[in-house]
């Protein structure tokens, strides 16, 4: 018998089983298949039954078969495994009718029936070259035997006892590979599981994971109830990155053990690498609650801990869920403590079961909240996840509280959880609270970081400490010259405080930076670079396993051909095409107008579909929104603007003018714009003007707007707002207005807050946008909680003082070039210890280095105002109303009334305040307050009587009736309320309307309903108060 070199070089065993897909010549084919090995490995359940799991052994033995047969197809004609397998035709088919009965679900599925041997029948010829390759082992001739028993897997691949011998030959050809790779083949065939647990741990012995992964696979599905292979297989799993499959053992090992939290802590590590955060914190949280039915009786590794209830509460933050976060803190705390019957803490929505002491008292507002402070302890830990939930859940207040006790304790020991909150304040915009927990972290080198002083220095420019923040900017990039984000962000500051120089200069340094090789040797790196061919002796994984060991190579991404770009006379003429669609869809937009008014549904609809057309291509087009806003849109193909390049750029010198050019452009146009040269800019947009885009654009947002689509409409006008089109002031104003009245229609009210703040500072020393602010927020308690809120107040203190400023000591002012605003001259020392104090991070002040004149009205400023404005002061009053502050109320209504005492709504808010005032426990002098509230009520009748006519069914008489007899009806003088209640009654019955009725009516049932008089509330709620 000719021997294996003889007969065929290539039929070695190193290339028939230890080839890579790699070395076999398809790549491609070879990574196919290991990506539907790893989907499968994925996909397919562990736990099989018996028949089962032995029929997939099998044929992951006949797909290893059939890839070693393809490999010497590929090699000679004259192969290992030419012959096809002889199969009984008769088992075959009662093996397919057992198959078609459990797919369908029909009959009764038949076990092995007797007689039927598992493996195949052997022909005479194959039984006799087993017994010469046995006894050719015997007598030791171990190449014989190895020959004559590749022959026997040629003719019958699943002879086991062929795999047997060639094993126990390399065993004593001392080969421990080739024999491990003969034992798997043979495992095929027998369905140990414990042979197959000794070959993983074999496989794994010799380095071979993707091959021990393989068998541990084949114990579980042999032997689920092998929880040890099933660890074993997550463990070797977890340390090769294979996170998906360590996963699936675990959750296996988790049926049989749920709620143990040494599997948990495990899996939490693999689903974290996943980012499957919900189905970690659904597992913990549900092993944490059935553990809390039960007092806690301590620590023993199965039990929860309180390192668990901290990765609870992280997964729920991470998540979003930041109530659930405080919930898992409070109460895992509770039971940790041994309190878990006191749920009345539940009740309480702050945290006051874990107050420190000497922290302030909450506000009795809500239900539980007049019960006392806990003062339990609470780990450092744990607080710190209680203020970062509240902070990124909108509660600043108990946020801070929490923030300030973890930052009271050593930076140094928990300098994580300081950046934490920082981080926390940061995403918040908060960044007033977070640039000094920053720049704590930052002042030690052992806490500092590039990421610290980055977060810090972007702090600092938000809050407009811009100097300050170029320094950082500095600092980074002098400890980290190839940091290119922090040299692009110093960039951006040197240009808005108008250095464009330094700017440019950084600018080349990031060029040049992207110029040099990317290796020391000179090389660009490709896609492939970082893959370097494995020799024999450098290989990180061996290369003699029945499967890929190193993970597969990417393929190379296939160039496709650049597409043909436009000439410039082909993009002009698509343009023309594109200005004829737009007339087109104007003119139909225009036909449409008034039926769509008319809340036509046709109308409306179509009105809908061309209008989103054109919105959606107004938004594609670049030109509309450029990088620098001070450039005005001179058209699709501006005369003065350089054409571009065919093709990418030739080097980057050319792209370092071009930039250059743009910075040189931006400066000229800056030029233009404060001196009002608008040379070139242009006002329409193909065929339509800028004031028809914008009134479609309101429009279409309106529309959306009632129709429930407000987010969407306020994303489009936001848009819009940035366009280059719509820069003037007067037109981001129209804008601002839209997003107001979509705000109101939704009933957002922090959107009209924040637009209206925005309109106060754009038109400093006007009325106008104040008005505007009050009619928004005309009533309601969601509009009297947005009226009231802290940034709202803070803001309309800050312009408070600076119109009281800009009339006492105009000579403190200096106007601001880039902000268009006057701020006070010694902004830089004042604004510091402002914010220090927490106050408003949207705070605005000017760059230090911006152009700034001083003076009272030059010529580059609005003039400023000479007379005090009571409005403002009295509307800081009124928002101190509503906040149930009336002492102040109370100061700074006598402000507005020294600067304008015949004003009736500035009496009425005195006369209000007042009664508020002497309403309260603490006041002294509640006489007092009560004989000034009526005397500042009776000026507000007089002087609202002197300004209406002498018809005596005015709304105004009624109006001070109804005030008068609310005042009496608040201060329990209830005849005297009825009096003049039923006095607005007599009057709206008279003017047949119902102004003021209703709510005079509702008082007044009250009234009656008290005294016991229900018939004639009766009768007012059928006069008035019914549908």
């Amino acid at each position: 018998m000719l021997t294996d070199e003889e007969e065929n070089p290539r039929v070695r065993w190193d290339e028939d089983y230890g080839s890579t897909p790699n070395e076999s010549g398809d790549d491609e084919d070879s990574e196919e298949s290991s990506q539907e090995s790893d989907e499968q490995e994925n996909e397919e359940p562990l736990i099989l039954d018996q028949e089962d799991a032995e029929k997939e052994i099998e044929g992951d033995f006949e797909r290893l078969v059939k890839k070693i047969r393809l490999q010497d197809d590929s090699s000679t004609s004259s192969n290992l495994l030419a012959k096809d397998w002889d199969f009984n035709v008769e088992e075959k088919d009662a093996e397919f009718k057992d198959d078609l009965r459990a797919a369908s679900g029909v009959g009764k599925r038949r076990s092995r029936r007797p007689g039927r041997k598992s493996g195949p029948t052997l022909s005479q010829q194959v039984k006799s070259i087993i017994g010469e390759g046995n006894q050719a082992y015997i007598d030791g001739n171990v190449q014989q035997a190895l020959s004559l028993m590749r022959e026997v897997i040629r003719i019958e691949p699943r002879a086991a006892d062929g795999w047997s011998v060639i094993a126990q030959c390399y065993d004593d050809l001392k080969d421990a590979q080739k024999a491990l790779q003969a034992r798997i083949m043979a495992a095929h065939l027998r369905h140990d599981a414990e042979e197959w647990e000794r070959l993983a741990r074999q496989s794994r012995d010799l380095g071979y994971s993707q091959q021990a992964l393989y068998c541990y696979r084949k114990v579980c599905s042999l032997d689920p109830a092998n929880v040890n292979a099933f660890w074993d297989r997550a463990v070797l799993a977890k340390e090769i990155g294979a996170f998906k499959t360590a996963k699936n053992a675990y959750m296996a090992i988790l049926k049989r053990f749920p709620n143990d939290f040494t599997l948990l802590r495990e899996l939490h590590t693999i689903l974290v690498e996943l980012g499957e955060l919900d189905i970690c914190a659904n597992l913990l949280q549900e092993a944490l609650d059935t553990q809390m039915i039960n007092p806690y009786s301590g620590e023993d590794g199965t039990k929860a801990g309180r390192m668990d209830l901290l990765l609870l509460a992280d997964l729920h933050n991470a998540l979003g869920d930041h109530g659930r976060a405080v919930q898992v803190i409070r109460r895992g705390t509770r039971w940790f403590q041994g309190r878990m019957d006191q749920r009345y803490w539940d009740m309480c929505d702050d945290d006051r079961e874990y107050d420190q002491d000497g922290w302030p008292g909450r506000p009795n507002t809500a239900e539980g909240a007049q019960m006392p402070p806990g003062n339990y302890v609470l780990d450092t830990n744990a607080r710190h996840r209680l203020a970062v939930a509240r902070i990124k859940m909108g509660d600043n207040d108990e946020g801070q509280l929490h923030a300030r006790a973890v930052l009271s304790e050593d930076v140094l020991d928990y300098s994580v959880l300081f950046a934490e909150i920082a981080d926390a304040y940061f995403d918040k915009e908060m960044y007033s609270e977070a640039k000094p927990i920053y720049e704590l972290l930052g002042g030690d080198p052992a806490t500092s970081s590039i990421y610290i002083l980055m977060q810090t220095a972007a702090c600092m420019r938000n809050v407009d400490d811009l100097k300050d923040a170029a320094e950082v900017y500095e600092h980074i990039r002098l400890a980290d010259p190839s940091n290119t984000d922090a040299k692009m962000k110093l960039a951006e500051i040197y240009e808005i405080i108008n250095e464009p120089r330094k700017a440019l200069d950084l600018v080349y340094e990031v060029i040049d930076a992207r110029k040099r090789p990317r290796r020391p040797n000179g090389t660009v790196n490709t896609p492939n670079s970082s893959v370097q061919p494995e020799s024999p002796t450098t290989s990180f994984f061996p290369t003699t396993s029945l499967f890929t060991e190193e993970k597969p190579v990417p393929k190379k991404q296939s160039t496709a051909a650049k597409q043909n770009r436009l000439t410039h006379q082909q993009l002009k003429e698509l343009e023309v095409q594109k200005e004829k669609d737009v007339m087109r869809g104007h003119r139909r937009l225009q036909e449409l107008w008034n039926p769509m008014l008319a809340s036509e549904e046709d109308a409306h609809r179509e009105w809908m579909l061309e209008a989103e057309k054109l919105v959606d291509m107004f938004r594609e087009t670049r030109n509309l929104f450029l990088t620098s806003r001070s450039n005005p849109f001179r058209g699709m193909f501006p005369r003065n603007r350089m054409r571009k390049r065919q093709g990418t750029e030739a080097d980057e010198d050319q792209m370092a003018s071009r930039l250059q050019l743009d910075l040189e452009r931006d400066t000229l146009a800056r030029k233009s714009v404060r001196s009002g040269d608008m040379s070139g800019a242009v006002d329409v947009f193909r065929g339509v003007s800028f004031n028809d885009w914008l009134r479609l654009f309101m429009q279409y947002c309106f529309n959306l707007t009632a129709n429930g689509e407000h987010e969407a409409a306020d994303e489009i006008l936001r848009h819009i707002m940035v366009s280059n089109a719509y820069q003037s002031r007067e037109r981001q104003d129209t804008i601002r207005l839209a997003l107001i009245s979509c705000a109101m229609h939704a009933d957002n009210q922090p959107i009209v807050v924040e637009n209206c703040r925005k309109l106060i500072t754009t038109h400093q020393f006007n009325n106008e946008p104040l008005r505007i602010l009050l009619a928004s927020l005309a009533s309601g308690l969601k509009n009297t909680d947005s009226f009231i809120t802290s940034t709202l107040q803070k803001h309309l203190f800050r312009e408070m003082k600076m119109s009281d400023l800009a009339v006492k000591n105009p000579a403190a002012l200096r106007w601001n070039n880039v902000t268009k605003r006057y701020a006070a001259e010694a902004t830089s020392g004042t604004a510091k210890k402002g914010k220090s104090k927490g106050e408003d991070s949207d705070e605005e002040e000017e760059e230090d280095g911006a152009d700034t004149v001083q003076g009272s009205g030059s010529a580059n400023g609005p003039p400023l105002p000479t007379k005090p404005n009571p409005i403002i002061v009295a509307i800081y009053g009124q928002v101190c109303i509503a906040a149930k502050s009336y002492q102040s109320a109370i100061f700074y209504l006598l402000h507005a009334y020294d600067y304008y005492p015949e004003d009736p709504m500035i009496c009425l808010c005195l006369a209000i305040a007042s009664i508020g005032r002497a309403m309260q426990r603490q006041s002294d002098n509640r006489h007092h307050l009560i004989v000034q509230a009526m005397a500042f009520l009776t000026k507000y009748r007089e002087i609202r009587t002197t300004l209406s006519p002498n018809s005596e069914t005015a709304p105004e008489i009624r109006e001070i009736e109804y005030n008068y007899g609310r005042i009496f009806h608040q201060l329990g003088l209830y005849s005297q309320a009825v009096k003049h209640y039923e006095k607005v009654l007599e009057l709206a019955e008279q003017a047949k309307d119902d102004m003021y009725a209703k709510e005079t009516a509702y008082n007044l049932s009250m009234i009656f309903v008290f005294t016991g008089a229900n018939l004639l509330a009766d009768a007012l709620y059928r006069r008035w108060l019914s549908i």
